[in-house]
């Protein structure tokens, strides 16, 4: 089965307010059994999950981690807010956990791609705007799609960043490959696909980083191609259970 990505262009930016099911289904021309990746920055836009600087008061705390981390004091109050625990502080970057058991760097607050005195933060729940964005498209043009909302993390002990998957509906974030045979018949013990993860750094090479002009990709007839693998459609059962996370 031949599997293309294409970018998903959008003409101006994405305001609080806008109908983004409806900007996708317009600019994807999706059909059944595309998947549809999009940049929570513009999902994080369209739902206002946008904060205005001069609004914000820092705390004592985020005064002290700004000047140790070289930040604005403004946006390190943001990233505390938004966090539920700090896991770590480097040297230039405060790792954090945020609602969902989402671990990542600052809190997911970004600045790129915000309007000038704002920052931008992860949606409130990704995974329901992600039904929405899903069930908006299906309204509009009757094809059944999957939705990913992605973002950029880094990983321990590799250089740069790479798309994960923070929200996700209707299709397998994990495909479970336990029991099934390798080249020489051995069965598989523990390979468990971080298929959500996967189409979110595939879609980043025609997505890009900086230019909110092409926020989304579109995959055409990946969702067939997911369905002889049975699992969870939320993106929060990629997120590893504490117990069993060696590097915390």
């Amino acid at each position: 089965m031949l599997l293309r990505v294409e970018p998903v262009e959008i003409a101006g930016e994405i305001r609080p307010g806008d109908d983004l099911g409806k900007i996708l289904a317009e600019a994807a021309e999706p059909e059944d059994g595309d998947v549809i990746a999009v940049a929570h920055t513009v999902v994080s836009k369209a739902e206002g999950a946008l904060v205005d600087l001069s609004e914000v008061e820092p705390s004592d705390l985020a005064r002290r981690l700004a000047e140790r981390l070289g930040k604005d004091p403004r946006v390190m109050e943001v990233i505390l807010r938004e966090a539920e625990g700090i896991v770590k502080v480097g040297r230039d970057v405060i790792i954090t956990e945020v609602r969902g058991g989402i671990v990542c760097a600052n809190s997911g607050v970004d600045e790129s791609n915000a309007p000038p005195g704002h920052v931008v933060t992860l949606p409130e729940d990704p995974d329901r705007s992600a039904d929405r964005i899903r069930e908006r498209i299906r309204e509009l043009t009757g094809a059944d799609v999957g939705v990913v909302i992605t973002d950029t993390q880094g990983r321990a002990f590799r250089e740069g960043v790479v798309g994960v998957a923070v929200g996700a509906s209707g299709i397998p974030v994990l495909a479970d490959r336990r029991g099934d045979r390798d080249l020489y018949g051995r069965e598989l013990q523990v390979t468990v696909v971080a298929v959500g993860d996967l189409i979110a750094s595939a879609a980043e090479l025609v997505m890009g980083q900086a230019d909110e002009g092409t926020p989304a990709a579109v995959f055409r007839g990946l969702k067939d191609k997911l369905k002889r693998f049975e699992g969870p459609e939320r993106a929060s059962a990629l997120v590893r259970d504490p117990e069993r996370d060696l590097f915390r």
